[in-house]
């Protein structure tokens, strides 16, 4: 059987653990395709200010 002590520190450990599970699942299947998505957005944006920058002269 745990003392409080031990139960304790078996629950913040827990918690530690979970909180970055969930952490690097939100990263994972939000921030990084976000991140990555805006990315080529803005290549695309910038080749078509580009191309029309071009077509000006």
């Amino acid at each position: 059987m745990l003392d409080f002590s031990e139960f304790s520190g078996l629950v913040l450990f827990m918690f530690i653990f979970t909180a970055g599970f969930w952490l690097l699942i939100f990263l994972l299947t939000f921030v990084v395709p976000y991140w990555i998505g805006g990315t080529i957005w803005e290549n695309m944006k910038l080749k078509r200010e580009a191309k029309k920058a071009a077509e000006g002269k």
